[in-house]
Parts: C-alpha cells; structure tokens; sequence
C-alpha cells in the first residue's frame, strides 16, 4: 500500500452524506466536518465532499466515483429501519457482493432497543444485514450499527446520519481501524494534518483579513483561511506535516499577537463556555433579562455543564408589561426612549440583578424583524446592557444585518462578549 498522503490515493478522503433531506433545505450536513478533523489527525486528507439523495442507483454511482479518486470513504446516513435507507443496498451492489445478516449486527440491534424497553420490529432487522466479508461497527450511542469493507484499494465505511451516532463511531471504532490497518501499515506513515483555529467576535472579515495580511510566508504550504458567520469570523490555519507542521506553531503566536482581544476562543471553545470558566474563576452569578433573543442567552450559558455554578435564572421579558412587572422597568422610561433603547437596556440589566440579587444582570433588547422598525429604529438595531452592581452599568449599541435568526445570534454573542470583555478588565 503506497504511503505518502500527498502523493498516494491510499490517504486521500472523500465523505459522502446520504439523505434527500440535506438536498431541499430541510437539514444541513454537520457531519463532514468533524470527520474531516479526525481523519486529519491520522493524515488522511480529505479531499472530496458528496451529498446525495436518498436513491440507490445514484448512491451506487457517487460511491463509484469516490473509490476512483480516495482510498477512504466514509458515508453517513442511510442506514436505518425505513425504506428510503438504502445505503447497504447501494454498497452490496457497488462491490457485487449479497447482504447478509449478521449475528453481532443482530445482537448489537436486541441489546440496545432492550436498554430502551423496546424489542426489535421487522423492519429494524435489516439494519443487521451488511454486506458479505465487512466488519460491523458497533453503535455505543444508536441502534444502527455500522459497517466498514476494504475493496479494490479503499477502505469503505458506513455509519449513521445521527450526528451523535457517528461522532462516537468515529472516535472508538473508525479512528482505531484505520489506525491499525491502514497508518500503521505503511513504512511512512504521514504526519498528522495540524489545524489550529482561532474564534474571533466584533470584527468584519475584510478587517480580519486586513490584520493577518502577509501572515503566511511566501511559499509556504500552510493554508490561512477565514470563515464569516453570525458568530463572528473563524481563523484557521491548516499544515499537512513536516516542517510545515512547525511553522504553524511558530505562527499561532502571530495571530494572537495581530488580533488581540478580539479573538474570544481556540480550537473547540465557545463563547459561552469561554465566559462560564471566567464567572467560575471570579464565584459570581449571573443573570440574564433578554427581549428580542427569546431566552438564547440563557440557553447557551445553561448549555455548558456545571453552569448551575454561576448562572442564576434568566427571564424572557418580551412586551413592554413584562419589563415593567416583572424587571421594575419604568413605564414613563419606556414611553419617553422606546423598548429599544440604552436607557432601557440599563434598566433591564439593573432590575435583573436586583431581582435575583445576583452580582451581575445581563440585558437584551432590540429589533430582531424582519416587522417592528421605525424611521429612526430600523431592524437589526439592538442594545445591550450590563449591571455589575455598585453604580456600574455598561450599554452597547449594535446595528445588525441579516434575517431573524442571525440577528438573534449575532445579539446572543454580543452580550455575552460584553461579559466576558467586562470580566476580563475586571480583573486587570
């Protein structure tokens, strides 16, 4: 088996992800790019991404095209009970092989649905028939148990659309198999693909951009990249090995230095746990008074386990009643400078606090649309507000762009950096 992945099929990858519904908008593909990381950390690359519907003959035909052109392949969906899952029809037909049923399939199917209190129907059986001569990959999350073949120089392998399912599939069966029967079986093995990323908040790309302007050496094969998003601009920097591998690291301390502050977290961090750790390390509690966010604040602080610790309540007060009755609100502060305004913000952050005599409230109001502007208050216009207590309270305009939903996400992420930037100088 040839073994250089930049040079050889064997540790290229492609992902194909099965399901008509990732074809007419009614859910998007998340899995590739967890995958694609894991894979990475092997060196395997990958390469190529497929989305295909739920149809065998097409399956049949983007899985031929993906042996052609990667030695991995890793699909996901498919493989459930119903009878628009036919992702083991379409491989026993790509390698001409029969499905069979198989007793661990079958007992991995019993087991689980028994833990459940449940007992297997006809149609669940025929998640236990892979194709002849393939492994079956245990489910430890699932009911639908996966499969992996190696045919014609690629290793093919099925797992659940579920991205739970197949996170841990791919963690304690995928990674260790190709481990052990594809990276350890070649005289050298590549270097792993290093992928540092970077979260940032409050800055457009084109200035993101601006600031990491010549970053990279001339040359050099590590590939910057920024990605915008409701949540800010996301900064990668990817190296296939070697020395390429060192630079990244030498490099990483560039981006911090360039882009200060404004970057929140690395790697997997979020937000919301980024500001968890910083009201942990302080022992104070927190909480959240929100209008036009619905209650995402609160949801994405919650999120995090442990965050009983340092999260208190938070009150969803979305007409003006609810603020005066439930936050204090005054009814002339609301008539005389609107919902949406600082004034009210700053009152909403207070009366949070004070209510649940927390150390420090947390509000939001805006104009979330795409209804509700005015001439002077147009959608997307939101103000945050932060009381700590002591006579200090901090509000913050911001003027959005986007549909309902980003500006609600884009206001979730401005508070809480509200809160974590208040906690850092805090702490100064």
């Amino acid at each position: 088996m040839p073994g250089h992945h930049r040079t050889y099929r064997s540790f290229l990858a492609e992902t194909i992800a099965i399901g008509s519904e990732l074809l007419v908008g009614g859910r998007s593909d998340s899995n590739s790019l967890f995958i694609a990381e894991l894979l990475g950390s092997l060196g395997i690359e990958v390469r190529f991404k497929s989305i295909v519907g739920d149809d065998r003959d097409d399956i049949v035909q983007v899985i031929r095209t993906a042996v052609r052109r990667a030695g991995v392949v890793v699909m996901t969906g498919g493989l459930g009970p119903t009878v628009d899952d036919c992702t083991r029809e379409a491989v026993a037909a790509v390698i001409g092989r029969r499905l069979t049923r198989r007793k661990d399939a079958l007992d991995q199917i019993t087991n689980r649905l028994a833990q459940w209190g449940r007992v297997p129907n006809k149609d669940q059986l025929r998640q236990a028939r892979v194709p002849a001569g393939a492994e079956v990959l245990p489910n430890p999350v699932g009911s639908a148990p996966g499969f992996a073949l190696y045919w014609k120089g690629a290793w093919l392998i099925a797992l659940p659309g579920v991205p739970t399912e197949m996170q841990a599939m791919m963690r304690e069966a995928v990674v260790p198999l190709l481990t052990t029967r594809l990276v350890r079986s070649v005289h050298r093995p590549p270097s792993p693909i290093v992928r540092l990323v970077f979260h940032t908040w409050g800055l457009p790309e084109a200035e993101v951009d601006a600031k990491l302007r010549g970053l990279v050496p001339p040359r050099s094969a590590i590939a910057l990249g920024l990605l915008a998003s409701p949540m800010g601009v996301v900064v990668s920097l990817t190296a296939k090995g070697g020395e390429d591998s060192q630079l990244i690291h030498a490099l990483q301390e560039d981006v911090r230095r360039r882009l200060g502050d404004w970057i929140f977290a690395e790697g997997n961090d979020s937000m919301e746990a980024v500001v968890g750790r910083l009201l942990l390390k302080d022992g104070v509690t927190v909480a959240v008074a929100e209008s036009c966010t619905g209650g995402l604040i609160t949801h994405r602080l919650t999120h995090i386990p442990g965050s009983s610790a340092y999260v208190d309540r938070g009150l969803v007060c979305y007409s003006n009643r609810a603020k005066i009755d439930l936050l204090g609100v005054s009814e002339d502060l609301i008539t005389t400078h609107g919902a949406v305004s600082r004034e009210v913000a700053a009152a909403m952050a207070r009366g949070i606090r004070q209510r649940a005599a927390v150390a420090i409230g947390l509000s939001v109001t805006g104009i979330a649309g795409p209804g509700g502007a005015t001439e002077t208050k147009p959608v997307g216009l939101v103000y945050v507000g932060l009381d700590g207590g002591e006579g200090e309270v901090l509000t913050k305009e911001f003027r959005f762009h986007g549909d309902r939903v980003a500006i609600q996400q884009r206001s979730s992420q401005a508070a809480l950096d509200l809160l974590r930037r208040w906690l850092i100088k805090k702490n100064q």
